[in-house]
């Protein structure tokens, strides 16, 4: 395939800017092309966007040419850049994602960073991640809390075939397990954590229609929804493991669903917990911390 077939004029940079915009421009806003334009650049080339801008003149060999031109007919598809470059940035740690993983959104980050500084005199030496999914949440920590033993869990084994990948190639120790926390029969952990957290399913079917293609064509179902009959589900198994697996004066943190904010609260409150409510930086109810008594 020649740059013709491609529509590209040349394998000059500028050239493959301009025809990046050209072919997104109807598909995507202004700003996210441009976003776009970025990270295939970074993600392909590991340019920054210093580079970027300064060497408009350069030209990219063949091979990188066809990159490029993948690149843009998948994100015709709608298909997320994330999954196109192979990974995404997630707490300073590089997440490698495909379409057996949720990819780690901004609000989850920021549950991680608010946790980390939460917990930042009282560091916890056993952490539990519940539906751990590309591992993020789990890697980030582990991180942190360099001392802290993590122990991950999920019902899929593609997933944390990519979260035991994540683990390695971000240097940390981390204990894979594949449970179901909706089985109904109690997990199997190996001690009492301090600290348990999950980004579990909370979207319920009903909010499917309201979702873009790039999040229902790429990512799988069984991280994301919910039965609209039983949209807490996975906050009930939380909380009840919870109860069992977390130690004296430890605390639980989990991201929500907006729409259910005060009744998965009172989910924890039933079990004995003491919680709090928070707002992410949209100012949606997306956090709950829900600690147990001394």
């Amino acid at each position: 395939m020649n740059t013709t077939d491609m529509k590209i004029p040349s394998n000059k940079v500028r050239d493959i800017e301009r025809y990046i915009c050209r072919e997104l421009g109807g598909l995507y806003p202004d700003g996210e092309v441009r976003m776009m334009t970025r990270i295939l650049f970074e993600g392909f080339l590991g340019w920054d966007q210093v580079r970027l801008l300064t060497s408009k003149e350069e030209t990219v060999n063949q091979s990188d040419l066809l990159r490029f031109h993948w690149a843009v007919e998948e994100l015709k598809r709608y298909r997320p850049i994330q999954q196109i470059i192979g990974w995404t940035e997630f707490c300073g740690c590089r997440i490698a994602v495909d379409e057996s993983t949720l990819i780690p959104r901004p609000e989850t980050e920021e549950i991680v960073q608010r946790t980390i500084s939460i917990l930042s005199e009282k560091r916890p030496k056993r952490v539990l991640d519940i539906c751990t999914g590309s591992g993020c949440i789990a890697i980030a920590l582990a991180k942190q809390w360099a001392e802290a033993e993590v122990t991950a869990i999920d019902i899929s084994e593609k997933a944390l075939e990519k979260a035991r990948e994540n683990g390695t190639a971000n240097g940390v120790e981390i204990d894979w397990r594949r449970m179901d926390v909706l089985s109904g029969r109690g997990m199997e952990l190996p001690h009492p954590f301090d600290l348990i957290i999950s980004n579990p399913p909370y979207v319920t079917e009903s909010e499917r229609k309201n979702m873009q293609k790039n999040v229902l064509d790429w990512e799988p179902d069984m991280a994301l929804f919910v039965p609209d009959e039983e949209p807490l589900r996975f906050y009930k198994a939380i909380a009840r493991e919870a109860r069992q697996n977390l130690a004296t004066g430890g605390m639980v943190v989990v991201e929500i669903n907006e729409r259910f904010g005060q009744e998965t609260a009172q989910i924890f409150k039933e079990e004995g917990f003491e919680t709090e409510i928070q707002n992410d930086f949209k100012g949606k109810e997306r956090m709950i911390i829900a600690k147990k008594g001394e």
